[in-house]
Formats: structure tokens, C-alpha cells, sequence
């Protein structure tokens, strides 16, 4: 059995087809569409998720989720630093 490496500054979607991509994903697609952040605010986000130091394999270490779903939902924010987005 092969050992999975750890992702530092990671989004699940860079690390090819895993289950947590797949399932980040299926939740993803179950948001209502006016819930939905706007595609350029969505990338604004993850890339200061990539620039955090509390990014590890596609999840926030300040509060455990997926990046990629959090950023996503549209009055989400930062759980470290609010204003940050």
C-alpha cells in the first residue's frame, strides 16, 4: 500500500481524482445557485486560501473544511481572518 503525501498549499482539485475531490465536489453541486459565490470571487479565494499557511490537502486547518466548498457558498467567509474574504 502506497503512502498518500502530504499536500502543504494543496486545493483538492491540484491533487488529480481523489475521493475527498469527489465528494468536496457532490456537495459543492447541491448548493442553490443563489448561494453560489461568483466564479471570479470564487478563484479570488482560493487563491488566498494558497497563500495561507493553514492550508493542508485541500482543507483549512482553522476549521476543518474544504477550501474549495467554502469559498464557493457566497456569504461564506475566512474563519482565521474574516475580512480577509
Amino acid at each position: 500500500m502506497s503512502k498518500q503525501r502530504v499536500c502543504y498549499k494543496c486545493l483538492l482539485r491540484d491533487m488529480g481524482d481523489t475521493d475527498q475531490l469527489r465528494s468536496m465536489e457532490m456537495a459543492r453541486a447541491r448548493l442553490h445557485a443563489q448561494d453560489m459565490a461568483e466564479d471570479v470571487i470564487y478563484e479570488e479565494r482560493l487563491a488566498v486560501c494558497k497563500d495561507c499557511g493553514s492550508l493542508l490537502d485541500g482543507t483549512c486547518l482553522k476549521c476543518g473544511c474544504y477550501v474549495e466548498l467554502r469559498a464557493a457558498m457566497k456569504r461564506a467567509q475566512c474563519p482565521d481572518v474574516p475580512r480577509r474574504w
